[in-house]
């Protein structure tokens, strides 16, 4: 699973990047992070507001931080 953290590597998106890790290691998935921080790519995904959170290319959040919690719940749809 490839999980993409979108934005410029402010405190939000390392947020979202902690969340992301912990909710995938809790999950005990294969995962990779990248972190997305040039703005050609990241509106390349359609966002305009981050952070972002993308699955498999699938944009799942942006704008704002979901907790651990939440973050499962899209990991395993």
């Amino acid at each position: 699973m490839l999980i993409q953290i979108l934005g410029t590597g402010c405190p939000k998106c390392r947020k979202l990047e902690e969340n992301a890790r912990q909710s995938a290691q809790e999950l005990n998935l294969d995962f990779r992070i990248e972190k997305v921080k040039d703005l050609q790519q990241i509106m390349a995904f359609g966002v305009m507001v981050t952070p972002a959170l993308v699955v498999d290319g699938v944009v799942k959040v942006a704008g704002k931080i979901p907790g651990v919690q939440d973050i499962k719940k899209m990991l395993v749809k």
